[in-house]
C-alpha cells in the first residue's frame, strides 16, 4: 500500500500502512531503499536471496531493516524490487528474493546513510489494516 515520513528532528520516522503483514514488510523495505537511493534509476540486473528471522514481529522488523541497510550500505547492492513471504513457525521469518544491481553513487542518487533501525518508537498493529511505525537512525 503506502508509507509516509513523519516529522522527527534528526531521524527518519516511517509509518507504513498495508493490507497484510507481508505487504507491510515489503513496503517497509521499500521505504529503506527510497531513503538511501533513487529507486527509479536502479535496474534489475542481479538477484540476491536472504532469510531473516525474529523471535517476534518487532525483532523481525528490526532484523529485516538492518539486513537491507547492510545489503545497500556495506555490500553496495542497490535494491530495485523485493519479493517476500512472511511465515511464523517457532519464530517469524522473511524469505526474500531481491533484485537490483551494484551501487553507482552518481547514477543511483545516494541521498543519506542510515546507521541502523531502532526499537525506539517501533510499533506494529494488526487490525483491518497493518500499521507499522519505526525510526531509522541517520
Amino acid at each position: 500500500m503506502s508509507y509516509k515520513v513523519l516529522d522527527h528532528a534528526t531521524d527518519a520516522f516511517i509509518e507504513v500502512t498495508a493490507s497484510s503483514l507481508t505487504e507491510a514488510f515489503k513496503v517497509a523495505g521499500d521505504s529503506v531503499v527510497d531513503t538511501i537511493l533513487d529507486n527509479s534509476k536502479i535496474e534489475e540486473k542481479k538477484e540476491r536471496n536472504i532469510v531473516v528471522k525474529g523471535k517476534d514481529l518487532n525483532y523481525l522488523l528490526y532484523n529485516w531493516l538492518e539486513d537491507l541497510i547492510y545489503l545497500i550500505i556495506t555490500e553496495g547492492f542497490a535494491i530495485k524490487k523485493l519479493n517476500i513471504t512472511v511465515e511464523k513457525n517457532e519464530e517469524y521469518a522473511i524469505s526474500a528474493q531481491i533484485f537490483g544491481e551494484d551501487i553507482d553513487i552518481k547514477q543511483h542518487g545516494f541521498k543519506v546513510e542510515i546507521k541502523s533501525p531502532t526499537f525506539h518508537e517501533m510499533d506494529i498493529k494488526q487490525e483491518k489494516l497493518v500499521t507499522m511505525r519505526f525510526l531509522l537512525d541517520l
